[in-house]
């Protein structure tokens, strides 16, 4: 899905246009996918990341340690990427 929605975004931003994705590493943390493997789907896009910001979680599971993904989800950054073409 992730793959889907970055390669058509170029066509849909106006050309000195930014988009912003705001995207958890949580995949990571689960080992589904890796830092590299997401530069490489924003390169393979035509995408460029111009900044970014983070944010950890708060929500009650990051801090439950009888959640099963308790690890991950206390480990993971939600970012918000700003992308330009």
């Amino acid at each position: 899905m992730l793959r889907g929605f970055l390669d058509g975004l170029a066509r849909h931003m106006e050309p000195d246009g930014e988009a912003w994705l705001i995207l958890s590493d949580l995949a990571e943390h689960l080992g589904l996918r890796t830092r590299d493997d997401l530069f490489a789907l924003f390169s393979s896009a035509g995408l460029r990341v111009v900044d970014k910001h983070d944010t950890k979680p708060t929500h009650p599971r990051a801090h439950d340690p009888e959640d099963p993904l308790h690890t991950a989800r206390a480990a993971e950054t939600t970012s918000l990427w700003r992308l330009r073409h």
